[in-house]
């Protein structure tokens, strides 16, 4: 009996050890095998089969749209060479969620690789240090949990882009302000004031005047999905709440809901 029970303690240990890899967070099944060719920005790899892979789950700084400022937009550099250190003609792992290909024919991919002898998942390890923030698609959701943790030990840090003002926790009680980053990528912050609901939208409101208020739009369609992991957005009203996504405006700043991962509901004491 001793040793039986000494061999399944070590088949612990040693699952364990393998669950601390970074494979472990994101387990999805092993796919393409293939080499660096070059990095094109802070998310996007190029093959040396040609193929251009989208980093799946992470956004890499940009510049806002039209933006013409005199000086480079901060961080953008930094996350690209950061992207080319780790990968610079290294043999990579894809990983594939359920949507495989973005709009511009783009492979969509977790991706990992070997770096000193120790296996690094790129994603992860991006965000952990503060060069890119985490980007969730409704329909290829593998793996965020972990990416949103990585983000929130950065976040907390201070690393990379957090100590950047470009990046900073927007607060939704100043939709003027907000009203100038339409067409940006945002993480905001505040506490709701009142859910509206429509025919077709449920209206996630942050002041009482909801012509010119801070906004989250979800469609009625989409409600599913995050009754399916226990958030009633009917209740939101009164709780802080921080909201991922692009700022767009109608009938003031707005950003539209489509998945979980993109609405977390904080502590009250939480700050931005």
């Amino acid at each position: 009996m001793g040793g039986w029970l000494a061999r399944v303690w070590a088949c612990l240990l040693v699952g364990a050890l393998l669950c601390a890899s970074p494979a472990c967070a994101c387990d999805l099944p092993p796919g393409d095998t293939a080499t660096v060719a070059s990095v094109v920005d802070g998310e996007t790899l190029e093959l040396t089969d040609g193929r251009k892979v989208r980093l799946l789950g992470v956004k890499a700084p940009a510049a806002p749209l039209g933006w013409k400022g005199d000086e480079p937009w901060p961080f953008v550099a930094d996350s690209k060479e950061a992207l080319d250190r780790m990968t610079s003609g290294a043999t990579v792992e894809l990983r594939f969620d359920a949507r495989r290909e973005d709009r511009h024919g783009h492979v969509l991919a977790q991706v990992f690789l070997t770096q000193d002898g120790e296996p690094l998942w790129l994603q992860e390890a991006l965000i952990a240090q503060g060069f890119a923030r985490v980007y969730s698609l409704p329909d290829a959701r593998a793996c965020v949990g972990a990416l949103l943790a990585a983000e929130r030990e950065a976040r907390a840090a201070r690393r990379g882009l957090w100590r950047s003002w470009a990046y900073r926790v927007q607060d939704a009680g100043d939709p003027k302000r907000l009203g100038r980053l339409t067409r940006t990528y945002q993480l905001v912050e505040g506490t709701v004031h009142a859910v509206g609901e429509g025919r077709k939208l449920l209206y996630v409101n942050f002041a009482e005047d909801w012509h010119s208020d801070f906004t989250i739009m979800i469609e009625r369609k989409s409600l599913a999905r995050f009754e399916a992991e226990g958030l009633d957005l009917g209740q939101l009203a009164g709780k802080r709440v921080r909201v991922r996504g692009w700022l767009e405006w109608w009938n003031g700043p707005m950003i539209a809901a489509s998945h979980p991962d993109q609405i977390e509901v904080l502590a009250p004491a939480s700050g931005l």
